[in-house]
């Protein structure tokens, strides 16, 4: 069990989700991870898993229930309007020779990826060949819980391998628990089970290791080259390897 530190795009991110939310601008992307889990699991959010994680996550979001339900009857077949949403991972190089994994749900690969090009001409940055950095990345389900209700860290820790969880990663105030990706509903029900509160459970692309940036003017950088490319409408998430 590690406990190092990692990455804080993620909770940057999380922070700017909760803002965009309350325009309503990331409520699209919820509805798109929605739709595309309904038409792979089906609409039944009690026998479909990835659907469940990513209505939770609307509703997280505040994303109202009419529009959940939508989402859902769009992927599940009953609200067909002939747009087909697919998902697609590309590599990238960012800022700094950062590697990228940028998940998009989209109906248009071509816009997507002449959206990316854009934000490179502005930004720095550039589309990788196949294998270039996936490499660099492992498939992982995570979960974070907030600290405020753990007990003891270490026992939970030492119960949570048990139920899938490989890697343990810490602030002040959240513990971010990592499994394999098919142990990600075991896990997740476990720490539901133990009364924590659960921020977000999904599945990551989790950096093997991560790359130093020695200055806040070369982090900024970056920060603007990520968020350019997060507000694109069909970035879904964005993982990186380098730790700000």
């Amino acid at each position: 069990m590690c406990m190092s530190g990692h990455s804080k795009w993620s909770k940057i991110k999380r922070k700017k989700g909760e803002a965009d939310a309350k325009k309503g601008a990331v409520f699209t992307k919820l509805g798109k991870a929605i739709t595309i889990a309904a038409r792979e699991g089906g609409g039944d959010v009690d026998m479909n898993f990835k659907l469940k994680l990513a209505v939770d996550k609307a509703r997280a979001a505040n994303m109202p229930l009419d529009n959940i339900q939508r989402a859902i009857d769009k992927g599940a077949g009953s609200d067909k309007d002939g747009v087909q949403i697919e998902e697609a991972v590309y590599e990238l190089y960012g800022p700094e020779g950062m590697a990228c994994l940028v998940t998009v749900l989209t109906d248009n690969k071509n816009r997507a990826l002449s959206d990316m090009k854009a934000v490179f001409a502005k930004q720095g940055g550039a589309l990788g060949g196949a294998g270039s950095v996936a490499w660099m990345f492992e498939k992982k389900g995570l979960v974070v819980v907030e600290k405020v209700k753990i007990a003891n860290i270490d026992e939970l820790t030492l119960e949570a391998i048990d139920f899938g969880a490989t890697e343990m990663e810490e602030t002040e105030e959240e513990a971010d628990f990592y499994c394999q990706a098919v142990d990600l509903k075991k896990l997740k029900d476990f720490l539901e089970g133990k009364g924590l509160v659960i921020e977000t459970a999904e599945l990551v692309y989790k950096p093997k290791s991560l790359v130093k940036v020695e200055t806040e003017e070369k982090k900024e950088k970056i920060v603007r080259f990520l968020e350019a490319i997060d507000e694109l409408d069909d970035v879904e998430r964005v993982d990186i390897n380098v730790d700000l």
